[in-house]
């Protein structure tokens, strides 16, 4: 008598484009792009339940360090796994779902540069730190809106102005598929 009869969870794959914007590195930087805003692509998982959650992320930012000039091809991907905090799921049934968000992963940088004397190729601890909003537009699909600050956790000195170091915003927009689990 004391437990739920029935549970529920939601899953959601997120599918998702945007911008980065704010970034900062202590990475040689020959065309200081890292503070202009590039496209990232990504998708995101996760697994909601009436409150708490738990997701994991995937991004890809090509051309992070820029693609013309001094630098031949740069990117950074990500991978995080975090936590989710929503509204109750009833209190926000025909609205939006607003969220936090924070966890941790890695990062993966990259840059290739012209003569080929300042090649980056590092992975770096990080964590991120957000939140956003999901409304459905049907039973299944929906949209979301995020905006998340990622940033890396000091590598060792390599080819950067002291420690390795890479920090950025991140705004998205996604396509939610949703699906709903009961179980007993």
């Amino acid at each position: 008598m004391l437990w739920p009869t029935a549970g529920w969870a939601e899953w959601h794959i997120k599918p998702f484009y945007g911008i980065t914007f704010g970034g900062d590195t202590t990475f040689v930087d020959l065309t200081r792009s890292e503070r202009q805003s590039h496209r990232i692509l990504g998708v995101t998982g996760a697994l909601l339940g009436e409150v708490f959650g738990v997701e994991a992320d995937l991004a890809y930012a090509p051309n992070m360090f820029g693609d013309e000039g001094l630098v031949i091809d740069s990117s950074v991907t990500t991978f995080s796994a975090s936590l989710v905090v929503g509204l109750p799921r009833k209190w926000t049934r025909y609205t939006l779902r607003p969220y936090v968000v924070g966890g941790g992963g890695v990062m993966r940088v990259r840059t290739d540069d012209v003569l080929g004397v300042l090649p980056v190729r590092t992975t770096l601890k990080m964590v991120d730190v957000g939140g956003g909003a999901t409304g459905f537009l049907t039973d299944r699909l929906g949209v979301n809106w995020e905006l998340r600050y990622l940033r890396s956790l000091g590598g060792e000195p390599g080819t950067s102005f002291g420690d390795e170091d890479l920090s950025f915003y991140r705004a998205t927009m996604a396509l939610v598929i949703g699906l709903d689990r009961r179980f007993r």
